[in-house]
């Protein structure tokens, strides 16, 4: 061992983040910013349902009551075609044997007109209609048809968020039937519910399932999900169409199948209305969407980081952002955030979307643990800043495992320069990692950064080294820099 470089002789380290067609960014296209509105006016039944009521035998009447709300959404746009074999036809040989016109100086169309089809929920009588991002992303025009006699309207995008899916429009029309919007945090697993939309741009169609699940994320990395999912047949076309419940009122939003095939396969995903709403309310007010944010960076929790920490479930928090409300609030890493306002956070999603759903400048009430012990904290949210997420977890869930062998020397300037390391950061720089240990086989490797072990801050390698002797394990708590971020990883060094 020279003096610049250790290796660490007892346990140690580590660490390590179909079909919805729609952009990603923030918001792209937030209509007339400066034009004032009305607030939105919407019609709501909050009431939960009555799940012990007998099995009806028809649920005709419901639909008569909720079908007029759906629309059908046309769009159109301009789209440049593909002119690559455009040359070819000039030759008189290639024209002959594909058929085409003797017209040596015809030019082939360098733009051609784009269809697209989906539906739509009325939710105001005075013309607002909710539908999916991707319908009209990039319509140069979009047209709104309903009723038995299809009449058609010219439709104003007033805003869209792609993040979540959600796009506003407007049409000139008054007294609308505007759909009713029952409280889609009361939905349950099993609960029956009625799929309405345009699929295939036959015409109006209703189908009939259960909630399959609720809570349903992932699909989209880039994309805020927090889907219901159902078994009630969806297909392309029904996108931006209406899940509504036993009692004809709307639960959410149809925008997404799985499928292999492009056809429905029992599993189709819904925006819970009540998210919905929200984005509404905002794109109606101001043309643009702003979310809340607190400033942590987290992880989700493995069994082993469970039983290190005492708690159940929760989003570990690994870093806190410089002068962000968190910070303000006293937040540390190593905090575990159990509850938003009262509501379980399962995960680090789930703790995202409990927090971008609500608006800048809302109070919060946030339960975490630190060291064992339950807190609480009350505090402002922040205004997500542009490509940041909030309560984001930028790493897998499988990105975990437990490090040992490992070599360690101090944070020099020629290695902060080489590596890039910020200049605040301090801890012990990994020099080697073998890789038959259990640091090697879970990922550590040289480049890493130590910082603390057994939830103790290591600032140099001698700290590092003079840690790992006194730590009993077999199991450690270690955090760990790479690449811009920190996590932590519980090492077992019983495991061989």
């Amino acid at each position: 061992m020279t003096m610049k470089n250790y290796t660490l002789n007892r346990s140690l380290l580590w660490m390590a983040l179909l079909a919805l067609v729609s952009a990603s960014g923030i918001v792209l296209w937030a209509g007339d910013k400066n034009t004032e509105r009305d607030p939105l006016v919407l019609k709501s039944d909050r009431k939960p349902l009555d799940r012990d009521e007998t099995l009806r035998v028809s649920y005709s009447s419901v639909v008569k009551k909720t079908s007029p709300s759906v629309v059908y959404v046309f769009s159109s746009k301009t789209v440049k075609t593909d002119n690559r074999m455009a040359p070819y036809f000039n030759d008189p040989i290639f024209r002959r044997f594909f058929g085409v016109p003797d017209q040596p100086n015809r030019q082939m169309p360098r733009e051609r007109k784009q269809q697209g089809l989906g539906s739509g929920v009325i939710i105001s009588s005075d013309g607002y209609i909710l539908t999916n991002n991707h319908v009209i992303d990039g319509a140069d025009e979009v047209k709104v048809a309903f009723g038995d006699t299809q009449v058609e309207f010219e439709a104003k995008v007033i805003g869209r968020d792609p993040k979540t899916d959600i796009a506003v429009l407007k049409i000139d029309a008054e007294d609308l039937p505007a759909a009713t919007l029952a409280d889609s945090d009361g939905v349950e697993v099993g609960d029956t519910v009625f799929a309405i939309g345009n699929p295939f741009g036959i015409g109006m169609t209703v189908t009939h399932g259960i909630v399959s699940a609720i809570g349903r994320g992932g699909l989209r990395a880039d994309a805020y999900e927090n889907f219901i999912q159902t078994d009630a047949a969806i297909n392309p076309g029904n996108s931006g169409g209406a899940l509504v419940d036993s009692q004809g009122r709307l639960i959410g939003i149809n925008t997404a199948i799985l499928s292999r095939s492009g056809g429905f396969n029992g599993v189709g995903f819904a925006i819970p209305v009540n998210t919905a709403r929200s984005l509404a309310e905002q794109l109606v007010s101001t043309g643009k969407i702003s979310r809340g944010f607190i400033g942590v960076r987290t992880q989700g929790l493995t069994p082993e980081l469970a039983e290190q920490f005492q708690v159940k479930h929760g989003a570990l928090v690994t870093e806190v952002s410089p002068d962000s409300p968190a910070e303000e609030a006293g937040f540390q890493s190593g905090d575990i955030i159990t509850k938003v306002n009262g509501k379980d956070v399962l995960d680090p999603r789930r703790l995202q979307l409990a927090v971008i759903t609500l608006a800048p400048g809302t109070e919060v009430e946030v339960e975490f643990v630190r060291d064992g012990k339950t807190k609480m904290v009350e505090f402002a949210l922040g205004e997500l800043p542009m490509n940041t997420l909030a309560g984001g977890d930028a790493y897998s869930d499988d990105d975990v495992g437990v490090l040992n062998g490992v070599g360690v020397t101090d944070i020099t300037p020629q290695i902060r320069q080489q590596f890039r390391l910020p200049k605040t950061l301090e801890g012990a720089f990994i020099t080697s990692v073998d890789p038959d240990s259990a640091a090697g086989r879970v990922g550590i490797r040289e480049g890493d950064v130590l910082l603390s072990l057994d939830r103790q801050r290591v600032l140099d390698a001698s700290e590092a080294v003079e840690l790992s002797e006194e730590i009993e394990g077999p199991k450690v708590l270690v955090r760990i820099w790479r690449e811009g971020y920190s996590r932590y990883i519980v090492v077992d060094e019983s495991e061989k």
